[in-house]
């Protein structure tokens, strides 16, 4: 009998999480607000946070903000560029912030991101049952894969500068387990075909 493998044969791009906010004032149909949140504890540009937003409450067009301006470029050409082009552009400005996380799994998580300028918070609760998130390199016709855990939240809020979105969380299924459009993505790894 042959042992199971137990290493991944792929090459690592990038591990930690990527939380993120969608929300929809038409459930879904159209997105008012979307927040795409990382702490990289690894990566070839090293380890940080980053955040890509584009909402009304932080005026025209997406917004970075990062405490690793290198870690953001990354993210942006490795693997933002398949999630959402926006938020890719290299040319939008990465601007400096402070990363803080507070609250539990068990109930409400907090990220909190503070610039010169704006104080953002995102939080999740109401959190649903946790799965696993398993897409080798090539599925969904992406040369990356993934690998995480999902805490999908019935409930969430963005806030800027003390005003919250007005916009909605709403159900989605992700493949076959239910889910949210806010979703803290924990213990994920990127992968990529071994060089």
């Amino acid at each position: 009998m042959s042992e199971p493998q137990m290493v991944d044969p792929h090459d690592v791009v990038m591990t930690g999480e990527n939380s993120f906010i969608r929300l929809s004032d038409d459930d879904g149909k159209t997105l008012a607000d979307r927040v795409s949140h990382w702490r990289v504890l690894w990566s070839p540009a090293g380890q940080g946070h980053a955040m890509f937003i584009e909402s009304p409450l932080t005026g025209k067009g997406p917004r970075i903000y990062a405490d690793n301006a290198g870690v953001a470029r990354f993210l942006q050409r490795t693997i933002e560029v398949m999630l959402y082009k926006g938020f890719a552009d290299e040319s939008l400005p990465v601007m400096d912030a402070v990363f803080e996380r507070s609250g539990n799994s068990l109930s409400t998580v907090e990220e909190r991101v503070i610039s010169t300028d704006d104080e953002i918070i995102l939080t999740w609760w109401d959190l649903m049952t946790p799965f696993v998130l398993t897409m080798p390199p090539g599925a969904m016709n992406r040369p990356l894969g993934v690998y995480s855990t999902f805490l999908p939240a019935r409930s969430a809020q963005l806030s800027v500068n003390g005003k919250a979105a007005s916009a909605k969380v709403f159900s989605q299924d992700r493949f076959g387990k239910p889910a949210s459009s806010c979703c803290l993505a924990w213990s994920e790894t990127w992968t990529k075909p071994k060089t």
